[in-house]
């Protein structure tokens, strides 16, 4: 079952929506889907379905509804593409992880699910690592995200496992910054990450041309196998 829910800022003074898709019985964790930069579309919506299939309450906060509200976008569509870079120039990501911690806290009381993981894609990959650092979630996946060689000094903050895929031939993430991703996190007690040769960023979308499937179906199951073990 999935609905449109609302939830408060963490200061209470506004509400923003949410895309919730529930289980079919008691949700066993709770699993935050961050958007890309397209905003909570088609694709974002079945990843929740998807995790709700598998028993979890899955929540996708609308991130950019400070900017333009239920924004949907098509990656494949060229126009579309190019005004989702304007809205990712635009956004606030140090506001947005605090619309994240108010979906957290949202999922904790309103919800009642103590146990609260996030997976995030693209730009939803770097606020999944941002999420890591700065709030109390219980586990953190991180799909192809990018620039997060310039948040390497919030590394020590990230108390819960995160995980990070990393696809090698990424056109957003140059090999530069993909080394010094692994120079700086794989010595990391709580973090993993795992390369996909060959792979461009967005290989794990459900749908469009970026869609690799052999490859996200890799991911994905890593990722479901890093759920089971971190929020059972």
């Amino acid at each position: 079952m999935s609905e449109t829910v609302t939830i408060a800022t963490l200061s209470g003074d506004a509400t923003f929506d949410a895309y919730v898709a529930r289980p079919a019985g008691e949700p066993t964790a709770a699993i935050l889907v961050i958007q890309e930069i397209f905003g909570v579309n088609a694709g974002i919506r079945r990843k929740c379905d998807k995790f709700a299939e598998e028993g979890y309450l899955a929540v996708a906060p609308d991130l950019f509804w400070r900017l333009e509200p239920g924004v949907e976008l098509d990656p494949d569509v060229e126009p579309e593409f190019q005004r989702a870079l304007d809205l990712m120039g635009k956004f606030d990501q140090d506001q947005g992880i605090r619309d994240i911690e108010a979906t957290i806290h949202h999922i904790r009381r309103q919800e009642g699910v103590p146990k609260v993981g996030c997976v995030g894609y693209c730009l939803g990959g770097r606020l999944a690592y941002m999420t890591a650092a700065r709030t109390d979630i219980n586990a953190s996946v991180g799909y192809y995200g990018v620039g997060i060689d310039g948040l390497l000094n919030e590394k020590h903050a990230i108390a819960h496992p995160l995980l990070l895929h990393v696809p090698t031939e990424d056109g957003f993430v140059d090999k530069a910054t993909q080394k010094a991703m692994h120079d700086g996190l794989d010595d990391h007690p709580k973090v993993t990450l795992y390369d996909y040769e060959g792979l461009d960023h967005g290989f794990a979308t459900e749908f469009g041309k970026r869609r690799a499937e052999d490859a996200a179906n890799l991911a994905d199951g890593r990722t479901s196998d890093f759920f089971k073990e971190h929020l059972g």
